[in-house]
């Protein structure tokens, strides 16, 4: 069997979660381009009709479940496998922050810390769950964290700690549901998405983030989409419990940049 072959999943089922837009969307593209039927779930339908769209343009399914994604990963499951009759990859891209003020963490109010665990953390263990019950046939999760959550992270620490409790859930579950179920994290680095320059405030600093990078760019979505599917195909079969840093060459230690704090 050729690599070609190994990256194709004709006939495979995935879910991708916060696929409206960016790196989700990319996500969700890319596994259609392999041959997968897609599930998708964001908060705006007409974002996940465009995803739909794209998808369907290479000749897949689509099936969209629209919501917060919180307490809805049980559902998604369930009407995946209802209208495609099996699941084989989930991924946990949802994320970000509902409130874009930077603060530091001690002066960050307690419900302000738990919803970003909710929404970065606690929905991911919950699609993992989700997942896990209905890959019968074995399966690939693939969380989507950040490379903040490798690091200390000066005024998005809630963030951060949710992403960096990702890494450790992905570990986790790796060895808990092997071998029949993978496990890995994409963290990726700079992606000049809308979302990324609302939560790192980084809009009037892009040049001196970019000169951080040794490739010389910021990342596009589909650098993440790429990486994504590779650790979902058959191409990643012996790979578990993995983080990929996915971020131009740039690691966290080189990196200088912090973000401003809220005045």
């Amino acid at each position: 069997m050729t690599i070609f072959e190994r990256m194709r999943m004709d006939g495979r089922v995935a879910v991708v979660t916060g696929a409206g837009q960016g790196i989700g969307r990319a996500i969700a593209v890319g596994l259609a381009s392999c041959g997968c039927d897609v599930a998708i779930n964001a908060r705006r339908v007409p974002d996940l009709e465009q995803t739909a769209r794209e998808i369907e343009a290479h000749g897949q399914r689509a099936l969209i479940v629209a919501g917060d994604v919180r307490d809805l990963s049980e559902t998604i499951a369930e009407r995946t496998v209802a209208e495609f009759g099996r699941l084989d990859v989930w991924v946990n891209n949802v994320g970000g922050s509902d409130d874009k003020t930077t603060l530091a963490l001690v002066d960050t109010p307690d419900d302000v810390f738990r919803s970003q665990l909710e929404l970065n953390l606690v929905s991911a263990f919950q699609g993992c769950k989700a997942a896990a019950k209905r890959m019968t046939a074995g399966g690939s999760i693939v969380n989507i964290s950040s490379g903040a959550g490798t690091r200390g992270s000066p005024f998005t620490g809630p963030y951060a700690a949710a992403k960096a409790g990702m890494n450790n859930l992905t570990q986790t579950l790796a060895l808990e549901l092997a071998p029949n179920i993978r496990v890995n994290t994409v963290a990726p680095g700079p992606i000049a998405t809308e979302a990324f320059m609302e939560i790192l405030n980084v809009g009037d600093q892009l040049d001196r983030l970019t000169a951080t990078i040794p490739l010389g760019r910021m990342g596009l979505p589909t650098d993440i989409a790429d990486a994504t599917v590779f650790l979902a195909s058959d191409a990643a079969a012996w790979i578990t419990g993995q983080l990929l840093l996915v971020a131009g060459g740039r690691t966290e230690r080189s990196y200088q940049y912090t973000p401003k704090a809220a005045t």
